[in-house]
């Protein structure tokens, strides 16, 4: 604790990770940034000065040295989540992880026990449980308003071209993690179960230079699944489409219909056999439609700390859709239906 509050280093200075650096620095009660890490130094400086702080390091081992830090977000690319996980939870201090969790079910075990061990929080970064908008259809779906759930379709399709370094899906695992993992979080919630079998089949249509060294890399997936109490899902993923950030789901229930999000942002439209309607308000791009999500999440992580309460989105979570990561991509590369 730095002068009575919560004392967060985040590790990693990208998008994301200023993301929440900058609402525990202003937006989440009783807490402060107290540093940051980045291996490029010149990264790290100027997000310690952007965040209005001098202290930052360059790796997590340094900033683990810093016994008045009571807790660390995890922003690195994924490979390193499971050593940077174990290393702070031996030292007793609380993990915010950022999705996907890890690159398989073993290591997201290690972290899991970890935690558990050390006596430690561990929270998962799926942003969308603490979104308004599908908080609110989770509310509809237990509700019994369209039924009960027959199908959840997610879909998600970032703008940007992928990284080289992601396209050897072995070492990223590909766009059904770094893209889509909130979609298979979204349809474990709006289903309550796990995925039974999964079909996925992708193609590489925007990212020419991959293909040759990385004939497995795919920048397009879609992935038909059952789960185990008989709901059906469909997953429908790309990166690279230029356009926008599109990001929507459906929930087909046997007495009507949810559909959230649209290309003109979180718009929500209910159907139902007494033809009811509703609507959100809209929202500009990405940044306005998941932004209360990210500090809601960041609230949530704090206080679970601060009250001594479970968190909301486990290590449990976040090891179900990597597993679902992992089968999927088994799917597209061995062209094979997969039973979890």
């Amino acid at each position: 604790m730095i002068n009575g509050k919560l004392a967060i280093c985040v590790i990693g200075s990208g998008r994301a990770g200023m993301i929440h650096a900058n609402n525990f620095a202003k937006n989440v009660p009783g807490t402060m940034i107290a540093a940051v890490v980045d291996p490029v130094e010149e990264v790290a400086r100027n997000s310690a000065n952007e965040l209005g702080i001098d202290t930052y390091y360059l790796t997590h081992e340094q900033a683990l040295e810093n016994d008045k830090i009571d807790a660390y977000v995890v922003v690195s690319p994924t490979k390193f989540h499971v050593d940077i996980v174990e290393a702070v939870a031996s030292q007793k201090k609380h993990i915010f992880c950022e999705k996907p969790m890890a690159m398989n079910e073993e290591e997201c075990e290690r972290m899991i026990v970890a935690a558990r061990e050390n006596h430690v929080k561990l929270q998962i970064g799926f942003m969308r449980r603490f979104d308004a908008g599908f908080m609110h259809v989770k509310e509809i779906i237990d509700s019994g308003e369209i039924g009960d759930v027959v199908m959840v379709r997610s879909n998600t399709r970032g703008p940007s071209i992928p990284r080289p370094w992601m396209y050897d899906i072995r070492k990223s695992n590909g766009p059904l993690a770094e893209v889509n993992s909130h979609d298979i979080d979204t349809m474990r919630w709006f289903t309550d179960s796990e995925f039974q079998t999964l079909y996925a089949v992708g193609g590489n249509y925007r990212c020419q230079d991959a293909k040759e060294e990385w004939p497995d890399f795919y920048d397009n997936v879609v992935m038909a699944a059952s789960f185990e109490n008989g709901m059906q899902g469909l997953l429908d993923g790309a990166q690279g489409v230029g356009y926008a950030y599109d990001a929507h789901v459906e929930v087909l229930g046997t007495k009507g219909s949810i559909q959230l999000g649209s290309l003109e942002g979180q718009r929500l439209v209910i159907c139902n056999s007494e033809s009811k309607m509703g609507k959100y308000p809209l929202v500009d791009s990405w940044r306005g439609l998941f932004k209360e999500a990210y500090l809601n999440e960041d609230i949530a992580f704090a206080q679970a700390i601060l009250k001594d309460t479970p968190v909301k989105v486990t290590g449990y979570d976040g090891k179900m859709a990597v597993r679902v990561v992992n089968a999927g991509n088994t799917s597209i590369i061995e062209k094979r239906l997969v039973k979890i």
